[in-house]
């Protein structure tokens, strides 16, 4: 049973270092010790007297410590809480631990306070348990001198009979301290958990919630970890109530709350760390082939990784590691926990590295083997009804054909807009489904097999002749709008006319307008002057139940752009232009209810759909709702407790909250890891030198430790480390196509070539250039991962930091490029539609290139690449037109014009009443909605 210490019976004792005369200055450690002790003496959190809390700022000596703690040992008779931040020295040969005061210097431990004089100190108070928090690090070059022995030895130091200990493992000793935040990055955790509570956690913030929430929570975000040893017991006291806590009775079911930390799963690939802010994301899926807004997030890490060389950022929606199918017991140590006379707990969040035995045992699954990722066999398998990462295995999870219920999703946002024209938000385009049909759509399989284009408002795909250029459709049968009345060629037509009236609807993509009418000669409807308002060209509808495409040039992908919302039916009748997005008129199986912008949504039954003339919509559920909430972590507690069935874009949750999922099995069970056929990649413009010589972009791409960059963008449930630019979803791609040796190295760096490179390009002592990066994202920790790598081989790198809403319109400019000298840009990028037109073109066309809004950041300007994509684009043999796309892709690897870091992952929820779950197909890591249904 947890326990909080008596107030007026205990002290603390913070202490803390964060201006040194000879080592690193860390200014968050004086942050730390204001805001700790506010949250101690928080009334309804410890609620220690001021007066019991004493804050020792850049102490000078260790005598001045020693005696403040002395002093609070004797007075305090229940419990003496002492806290630590600071640099942490080791004395390399006899491995003691001390601890860093203002003065101190590095190799000179007599220059510090030793860490078992204070703890000979603590024990020899009177209080009946004591507990010692320890937030420092080690130098990397201390650690040089140091073997596993020598670590064994510190850790023996803090460890006493009734010990709880943890301890982390960085590389530097900065990497505790990320730029730009306002705590460490240990300390900020404690703090995020002793002000805003566990939602669904106990009453009292005991020593097992506490490890458990500050471990997922660095863990999400591929920051150092605390691991534990523990000799004997010491969870059950408590450092403060639960700010979160409700009674039973009290407000919504509380999501199941488990306290202990799940051991992190083991990859076959290469461990890497760190995550998606909330979010992540996990986890930034960057803009889409037009240019549009940037995605949430990247997705965070799996496991324990091998800590980066940089210094970890602030990580925007962070996705930890669940463990799949919940931890074996035989696999997850057990943690036993009461209280015991002399308690010492060390949250040492230090540099040690520890080569602890039950680790290893972690990393292993049930069979005691190594789990390596799952492989497609490209048919559907018989699906589970549950399990992590379960709907990424070419499965239907909880298969089900039961109508009925109510399928509930959750959105911190409104949409961009439910007009089917305008919206360019992937999670959008996949509701839109509901109430919007096209002539083609995405088939209803998992996995790849979603990448297949079948008839939806057509009887077939297009009858396509002249060379290419015409494309035939035949309506089907039965297909009626809300009202009853026939969909007809010509709404469609319509619908499609509305993309040309960027003037009063603005938004959505326009690769449609740019394939039907390049020159733009026609206004949009709104401007026609013919009697129908029907004057495109481009579209013929010769009869009730045809509709005929004209195409300038021809395009084999023509049939991805129309199976986009973009292309939906649009009743003339009902087009309320700006307005429609309030109402769209349903061609689907559902229809607008109640609309609340902002707030609610509901769609019904369309009664006047007929299941017979729609293949692709199974419209189980009798209606799906929308709840629209800002408060990020309600959304998650709302999922976690089943008010809601999954998040609508699937970025829903929070660090925190991810951090509850992976430490619980049965939540991690809901959580999957599909790839989003996206692309983490740095774009080294040839207008800034030296990036105009191909050698010292070579040099780049050789000297990048793209294992450690994933570690910094989100570790392996990021994404795949990326040899060359086209994901495996596109067509082109070639698994075993290794320009460079990125996966023979394992992701690691060749500094052998990359040393010969800038001596080929006449800089053998390396040159210097700028990284800009967003201001608020995982980006700044990708770009710290390059500057620490590429640094190795003279290599300087200045990172210019700029507003996030600014970033692309900055680096689209390529005049502002040149000026600031930006030879490195770090970009994410999703396709419109899953084919090397889609995802390479607008990259890599040299003719797109423009003087703002430009996606060719490399400014890669190749007539041989521009003539593939012309052939590529011409081709109406898919396979035939893979061909060319790999040709694409194998000359832009020797251009060097591109670093290609990771293919995509991201991390998202399954809500356990659903039925029908899988992902695949381009929906971009999420599930295919309209398969959805609820079991109640």
């Amino acid at each position: 049973m947890a326990v909080l210490p008596d107030p007026a019976a205990s002290r603390a004792v913070l202490i803390g270092t964060s201006r040194y005369a000879h080592l690193e200055q860390i200014p968050a450690v004086a942050n730390n010790l204001s805001a700790l002790a506010e949250a101690l003496c928080a009334p309804l959190s410890w609620g220690l007297a001021p007066e019991h809390c004493a804050v020792i700022e850049d102490p000078a000596t260790a005598v001045e410590v020693l005696e403040a703690v002395r002093t609070a040992a004797e007075e305090a008779t229940d419990t003496l809480l002492v806290y630590f931040a600071g640099h942490g020295l080791v004395e390399p040969r006899r491995g003691e631990l001390f601890l860093g005061l203002s003065g101190s210097i590095q190799h000179r431990s007599y220059t510090g306070l030793p860490y078992g004089t204070l703890r000979d100190v603590v024990l020899d108070g009177r209080a009946g348990r004591q507990v010692m928090l320890l937030d420092c690090c080690f130098s990397g070059r201390v650690l040089g001198f140091m073997g596993a022995a020598g670590a064994e030895a510190v850790i023996d130091q803090v460890e006493i009979e009734g010990t709880y200990l943890l301890a982390s493992v960085p590389d530097t000793s900065f990497a505790l301290a990320p730029p730009g935040e306002p705590h460490t990055a240990f300390t900020g955790e404690l703090l995020r958990l002793l002000r805003g509570g566990v939602p669904g956690g106990p009453e009292l913030l005991d020593l097992d919630t506490v490890y458990a929430q500050v471990y997922g929570a660095l863990r999400a975000k591929g920051r150092p970890l605390p691991q534990k040893r523990d000799r004997n017991t010491a969870g059950g006291l408590a450092l403060a109530r639960n700010a979160l806590w409700a009674p039973p009775g009290f407000g919504p079911p509380p999501p199941p709350y488990d306290h202990e930390p799940t051991p992190p799963p083991a990859f076959t690939g290469t461990f890497t760390g760190t995550g998606t802010g909330t979010g992540t994301p996990p986890y930034e899926p960057g803009p889409r082939s037009s240019d549009r807004a940037p995605g949430p997030a990247a997705t965070s890490p799996p496991g324990a990784p091998p800590m980066p060389t940089w210094s970890p950022m602030a990580l925007p929606l962070p996705a930890p590691v669940p463990s799949p199918g919940g931890a074996s017991p035989g696999r997850r140590r057990a943690v036993a926990y009461g209280l015991a006379g002399a308690l010492v707990v060390a949250l040492v969040a230090a540099g040690i590295p520890l080569a602890m035995s039950w680790m290893k045992d972690s990393a292993k699954d049930n069979s005691g083997q190594h789990p390596s990722e799952s492989k497609s066999s490209g048919k559907p398998k018989p699906g589970p009804t549950s399990g992590y990462d379960a709907a990424t295995k070419d499965a239907v999870v909880n298969a089900s054909t039961k109508p009925g219920g109510t399928l509930k999703f959750i959105s911190r946002n409104e949409a961009d807009s439910w007009d089917p024209q305008r919206t360019y938000s992937g999670g959008v385009w996949n509701f839109s489904r509901y109430y919007a049909r096209q002539l083609v759509t995405y088939a209803p399989k998992p996995g790849e097999g979603g990448n297949e284009l079948v008839p939806d408002l057509a009887e077939k795909k297009a009858e396509v002749t002249d060379g290419g250029k015409t494309y035939t459709y035949t309506l089907r049968k039965g297909i009626t709008w809300e009202d009853g009345s026939p969909i007809t060629p010509e709404d469609i037509k319509y619908g499609i006319e509305r993309i040309w009236a960027q003037d009063e609807i603005p938004g959505g993509p326009t690769f449609l307008q740019e394939a039907l009418d390049p020159g733009l000669t026609y206004k949009g409807p709104y401007k026609d002057t013919s009697k129908d308002k029907l004057g495109l060209k481009a579209i013929e509808t010769p009869d009730e139940r045809t509709i005929v495409f004209k195409l300038p040039k021809a395009n084999g992908d023509f049939e991805h752009m129309l199976a986009t919302p973009s292309a939906s039916p649009v009743k003339k009748e009902k087009d309320t232009k700006d307005k429609y997005q309030k109402n769209p008129f349903s061609s689907g199986p559902y229809e607008f209810g109640p609309y609340q912008p902002g707030q609610s949504l509901k769609l019904v039954r369309n009664s006047k759909w007929n299941r017979s003339s729609d293949p692709i919509r199974t419209a189980l559920p009798d209606q799906i709702t929308v709840a629209f909430n800002e408060d990020d972590q309600a959304n998650a507690q709302a999922l976690f407790s089943g008010k809601y069935d999954l998040d609508l874009d699937s970025w829903g949750l929070t660090d925190q909250a991810l951090a509850m999922a992976k430490s619980s099995s049965r939540l991690s069970d809901q959580l999957d890891n599909p790839h989003t056929a996206g692309l983490l990649f740095a774009a080294l413009p040839r207008s800034v030198k030296p990036m105009d010589n191909v050698h010292c972009r070579k040099a780049v791409l050789y000297a990048a430790d793209r294992e450690n960059v994933r570690t910094a963008s989100g570790g392996p449930l990021a994404g795949d480390i990326a040899p060359h630019m086209l994901p495996p979803a596109i067509p082109g791609s070639d698994s075993s196509y290794d320009p460079y040796g990125t996966l023979k190295n394992k992701g690691k760096p060749n500094t052998a070539k990359a040393e010969a490179e800038l001596k080929a390009c006449g800089k053998p002592d390396g040159f210097t250039t700028t990284i800009p990066v967003r201001n608020s994202g995982s980006d700044m920790n990708v770009a710290e991962s390059l500057q620490s790598s590429l640094r190795k081989v003279g290599i300087r790198v200045e990172i210019d930091r700029i507003d996030f809403a600014q970033y692309h319109e900055t680096v689209g400019s390529p005049s502002t490029v040149k000026k600031k000298g930006y030879g490195i840009v770090i970009y994410r990028w999703l396709p419109d539609f899953p084919s090397g037109q889609g995802f390479l073109q607008p990259l890599a066309d040299g003719r797109l290139i423009r003087s703002t809004g430009n996606t060719n950041i490399a400014e890669l300007d190749d007539p041989a690449i521009d003539h593939l994509f012309d052939t590529a684009i011409a081709e109406q043999d898919p396979e035939k037109a893979g061909s060319d796309y790999a040709q694409i892709n194998r000359r832009i690897s020797d251009s060097a014009a591109f670093l290609p870091i990771l293919f995509q992952k991201s991390v998202i929820w399954r809500g356990s009443r659903l039925t029908n779950v899988y992902t695949g197909g381009p929906w971009q890591g999420r599930y295919d909605y309209v398969s959805l249904g609820v079991s109640e």
